[in-house]
């Protein structure tokens, strides 16, 4: 799958400028709300897990990535004590349950392992890339390379989620359920106003 339109992700549309500049004022807000999705996106490996413990590969591959998921969490809650933050209560993140009501309708039953590795590759990419946003904006040098490390691990489940699909599905059909879902994407992206208190 190329990942050479618009952005290394692929991605239809870039993040709205005056994101990284919002979110550069509310550290601890952005902080708490990359905590919470470093938690989600650990659960999301775990439900895959539980949902398909006969896809062999899948159950591999993820099986890691959950330990991974929880140690971010851990290094964003390491990195919010030493600077005196407290972790807040769990958001709802708009932009997913966005993209949960407006995705593919009445899917095949045998295709919805599809689109749920399809899903959690394109807000891996998404993630990546405001990541990468962080990585180039942020005053503090120190927040720039702990957001480039995070910008790396991200890509590479964005590029696993995607490479799962394909041991399951033609290469052709994760293609049109990719562009299914940039497309939802965008529209979601068009109707949300940037939030700096948010990664999504």
């Amino acid at each position: 799958m190329s990942t050479s339109e618009n952005s290394i992700l692929g991605l239809k549309m870039p993040t709205d400028p005056r994101w990284a500049d919002l979110a550069s004022v509310s550290l601890e807000e952005i902080l708490t709300d990359h905590a919470f999705c470093e938690q989600k996106a650990a659960t999301q490996c775990i439900t895959l897990i539980q949902g398909y413990p006969d896809r062999v590969e899948l159950v591999n591959a993820l099986s890691p990535i959950v330990t991974e998921e929880w140690g971010h969490f851990r290094m964003v809650w390491a990195e919010m004590k030493k600077r005196g933050y407290n972790l807040g209560r769990q958001r709802k993140d708009e932009y997913v349950n966005l993209l949960l009501q407006h995705g593919p309708k009445n899917i095949p039953s045998d295709e919805k392992l599809l689109h749920k590795l399809v899903l959690c590759a394109l807000i891996e990419a998404r993630s990546c890339e405001r990541f990468r946003l962080l990585a180039e904006n942020l005053e503090e040098e120190a927040l720039r390379s702990f957001y480039y490390k995070f910008m790396v691990s991200e890509a590479g489940h964005y590029r696993l989620f995607i490479d799962l699909a394909e041991q399951y599905y033609p290469v052709e059909k994760v293609r049109i359920a990719w562009q299914q879902w940039l497309d939802v994407e965008m529209h979601i992206l068009q109707m949300l106003t940037p939030r700096g208190d948010r990664m999504h």
